[in-house]
C-alpha cells in the first residue's frame, strides 16, 4: 500500500464534546489539545455555500428551526451554533468549509471531511464539496480525505476531483461494501468500531485499502483496535487520548 500521509487520531467535529460541534471554536480548542487531524461535516446551503453541520434540521446545535440545506448562507450565517452546547461559546455562528481550510492550512492540520447531503442532494453536494476542497488545498502536500455515508456523493465528488482522496464509511457490513469502496476506487474503509476484527482488517487491507473507525470514546475500544492494526481513530475525547 502506498504510504498513508494521515495521523492515527481524529478529533471529531473538532473537539468532540468540548465544544459546539463543527465549529471553528472546536477545531482551535482541539488544536490546543494537540491534535493535528479534524473531522468535520459539510453540507450544502440553499444558495450553493458549503457549511459545517451534522443534523438535517437545525434545532439540536443551532437556534434556528427547519432544515438547514433549505435555507439561505445569509439566513444561516446569523445563528448562534454555540449557546446549545453552554454559555462560554454562545454567539458562535456556523463555519464554512472555506472558513476551517484557512485555518488548517494556517495550523498545519489536516481533515477528513464528511459529505453530509441533505437527503435528496447527495449528487450537488458531494460536487460541490469535492469542487471547493480541490480549489482551497491546491498544491497542499497533504489534501483532505472526503468520505461519506452515501455512495452518490462519492461518486460525484471523483467525477469533479478524482485526485482527492475517498473513504466509504459504513455502520453496517451491508452487501456489497467492500466492493463499492473499490469501485469508488476508495483509499479506506471508516467504520463504526465494532465491526473490525480479523477478518474484516484483513479484507480491507488485503484489497489495498486502510481502515479507520468512528467513534471511539473507551480505551478498551482504542486497545483493541490499534492492536488489530487498524490506520485511524475518530475520538470525542480529545482530553483522554494524546494524540502523540
Amino acid at each position: 500500500m502506498k504510504p498513508w500521509p494521515y495521523p492515527r487520531w481524529i478529533a471529531h467535529r473538532g473537539a468532540g464534546k468540548l465544544a459546539p460541534e463543527n465549529t471553528l471554536a472546536a477545531f482551535r480548542l482541539g488544536s490546543e489539545h494537540g491534535y493535528r487531524m479534524f473531522e468535520c461535516d459539510a453540507k450544502l446551503s440553499a444558495d450553493g455555500v458549503v457549511f459545517l453541520m451534522h443534523d438535517a434540521t437545525l434545532e439540536r446545535t443551532t437556534n434556528g428551526q427547519g432544515i438547514g440545506g433549505e435555507q439561505a448562507w445569509q439566513t444561516l450565517s446569523q445563528l448562534d451554533a454555540g449557546r446549545w452546547h453552554s454559555r462560554a461559546f454562545a454567539g458562535e455562528p456556523l463555519a464554512t468549509l472555506e472558513g476551517l481550510a484557512r485555518f488548517c492550512l494556517a495550523n498545519r492540520c489536516l481533515l477528513n471531511i464528511e459529505i453530509k447531503p441533505t437527503p435528496g442532494t447527495e449528487a450537488a453536494t458531494g460536487e460541490a464539496v469535492a469542487r471547493l476542497a480541490a480549489q482551497l488545498w491546491q498544491g497542499a502536500e497533504v489534501p483532505p480525505l472526503l468520505t461519506s455515508f452515501k455512495p452518490d456523493a462519492l461518486a460525484a465528488a471523483q467525477a469533479v476531483a478524482p485526485e482527492l482522496p475517498r473513504g466509504l464509511l459504513v455502520d453496517t457490513l451491508w452487501d456489497g461494501w467492500l466492493e463499492k469502496a473499490l469501485a469508488l476506487h476508495c483509499v479506506a474503509v471508516v467504520a463504526h468500531y465494532a465491526l473490525w476484527d480479523a477478518t474484516t482488517v484483513a479484507q480491507v487491507k488485503g484489497a489495498g485499502l486502510r481502515c479507520l473507525s468512528y467513534t471511539v470514546n473507551d480505551e478498551w475500544a482504542a486497545q483493541h483496535l490499534l492492536a488489530l492494526g487498524t490506520d485511524g481513530i475518530i475520538t470525542d475525547r480529545v482530553d483522554l487520548f494524546s494524540p502523540a
